[in-house]
């Protein structure tokens, strides 16, 4: 079963891009600097900041439905970041480095499955879960802190 992750895509954020802290402060959002790596994952680019990266930490509405489901938490965003990741049957590093959630969703945004997987085994779950009929979607969180990470979806 081929499958798709994406990144976020950067349009929502760019007028983030550049504030002063104080403005951020005015959407809820901040800057940081990254300080080591692995340690600050990037949820547009997919990939982990470099030390000395400016990133923004926010919270941000990763599941929309209108129902029990709906869902935000905090995640980091590299400052200027513009470059969706996008890849077919590729498990990023910034993913594979970690404990993953990985939650199946219906058509109608409800779990409908779930497990924790080593990111370095995600393949296996990830077409595990799209294998079954009723998934419509899969997203992926970092389970240690639980942020969102990344959609899955069949290629």
């Amino acid at each position: 079963m081929d499958f798709r992750i994406t990144g976020l895509p950067a349009a929502p954020f760019e007028h983030l891009y550049g504030l002063s802290d104080d403005a951020l402060r005015e959407f809820g959002a901040e800057r940081c600097i990254a300080t080591t790596q692995p340690g600050y994952p990037d949820r547009i680019e997919l990939r982990d900041a470099e030390p000395g990266e400016k990133l923004l930490l926010l919270n941000y509405v990763h599941q929309r439905a209108d129902n029990p489901y709906r869902a935000s938490h905090a995640i980091f965003i590299i400052e200027g970041a513009t470059q969706t990741y996008s890849a077919v049957n590729a498990v990023p590093e910034v993913m594979r480095t970690r404990p993953l959630s990985l939650r199946a969703f219906d058509r109608d945004d409800r779990i409908i499955d779930a497990d924790i997987v080593d990111g370095a085994a995600a393949t296996t779950l990830i077409q595990r879960l799209l294998a079954q009929p009723a998934v419509a979607y899969l997203h992926a969180h970092y389970a240690r802190r639980g942020c969102y990470a990344a959609r899955i979806d069949r290629a």
